[in-house]
């Protein structure tokens, strides 16, 4: 596959990866266990059949050392899906999301004792505030009731639902932080047994299936309710489609989505820059939160345009796009002189 197709894919994964997502969480928010079990399950049985050809092929990296992963992985992935249950809307996920710099760049310090340059502290504060603004202007979720939470409240601005948003920030916040270090773990991993993002993907997955387990009272209760969802109308005609309950649909195509947005981040990686990635991933963030915004009809204030643009342009600026420009119009700035004796 080429950079073109990856990119597409990309951009085509991702972003309708978080149309179904939404979908899905409007009608049950509390339904993450469900999600995010679907997704593991369908990304083991991929990896099961191309990655370890039905354990056919050995790993390469000791299976307890992915133990470790398995768990941080598993505990982020389920915190970051359970947070819609807590009257979190999705443009404030996705934004929130969006300041991972911020917990790399404090992990890095505390864990690995790395240092950083002035530019990139400057991007992590424009990702601070911007992450604070828009915090502070979502917080009419839980005064109105825009999000159901999980545990059944009626909104209405009381301090029950108050509690309830503060508890899906926390979820975020820790999730966010949490990620921040599986990356430095996975890096360690990387440096002593070689890169091998496919492998790794279908361990992180497969191992943490049993874990599910201890969700195993909410999977079954929302998939109950998911089965009792009614069929999309406009499939009415359409033959062994219409009897299949839309919640279902749209977690086939939540699931699907997924793995594309998933696989083609790592075809991505193996063939550009981590700079052009991660360029790639920040301008697929935006258009999914416009999307969102739009399509949904979520309510954003100017503060949250404020807030997006701080997040990110800091995010661009972290990635040194502005020093990827200056010397990309470099050569055709000069004059043929100089360029002539800079040759020579």
């Amino acid at each position: 596959m080429g950079t073109a197709a990856a990119l597409a894919l990309v951009f085509v994964g991702c972003c309708s990866n978080v149309v179904f997502l939404e979908l899905l969480v409007q009608e049950e928010p509390a339904s993450g266990h469900l999600i995010t079990f679907a997704q593991f399950v369908f990304i083991t049985l991929h990896g099961l059949l191309f990655t370890s050809r039905l354990a056919t092929k050995h790993n390469v990296v000791p299976i307890r050392e992915y133990l470790v992963l398995v768990v941080l992985f598993f505990v982020v992935n389920v915190s970051n899906n359970l947070a819609f249950a807590f009257n979190i809307s999705m443009p404030l996920h996705m934004i929130f999301r969006s300041g991972g710099l911020i917990a790399n760049m404090v992990m890095g310090v505390v864990v690995a004792g790395r240092r950083y340059s002035p530019a990139k502290c400057l991007s992590v504060a424009m990702i601070t505030l911007g992450t604070l603004l828009c915090t502070l202007a979502s917080a009419h979720t839980w005064e109105k009731g825009v999000v159901g939470g999980g545990g059944g409240e009626a909104g209405g601005g009381d301090l029950t639902s108050l509690v309830t948003w503060l508890g899906g920030i926390a979820l975020l916040t820790f999730a966010l932080f949490l990620s921040a270090r599986m990356g430095l773990f996975q890096e360690c991993l990387y440096a002593r047994y070689g890169k091998h993002p496919w492998e790794a993907l279908f361990y992180i997955h497969a191992l943490s299936l049993p874990g599910f387990l201890v969700t195993a009272p909410s999977i079954l209760k929302h998939g109950s309710k998911f089965s009792a969802s009614t069929p999309l109308p406009g499939l009415a005609t359409v033959p062994l489609v219409a009897p299949v309950p839309r919640l279902w649909l749209f977690l086939l195509a939540n699931t699907l989505t997924q793995f594309v947005c998933i696989s083609s981040v790592f075809r991505l990686t193996s063939e550009c820059s981590s700079l052009t990635v991660t360029l790639v991933l920040t301008l697929r963030k935006f258009l999914s939160l416009l999307f969102s915004i739009v399509y949904f009809r979520h309510p954003f204030t100017p503060l949250h345009w404020l807030g997006t643009a701080l997040v990110f342009a800091g995010t661009l600026l972290f990635a040194q796009v502005l020093d990827m420009l200056r010397a990309a119009l470099a050569p055709s700035s000069s004059p043929p002189v100089a360029a002539a004796k800079k040759m020579d």
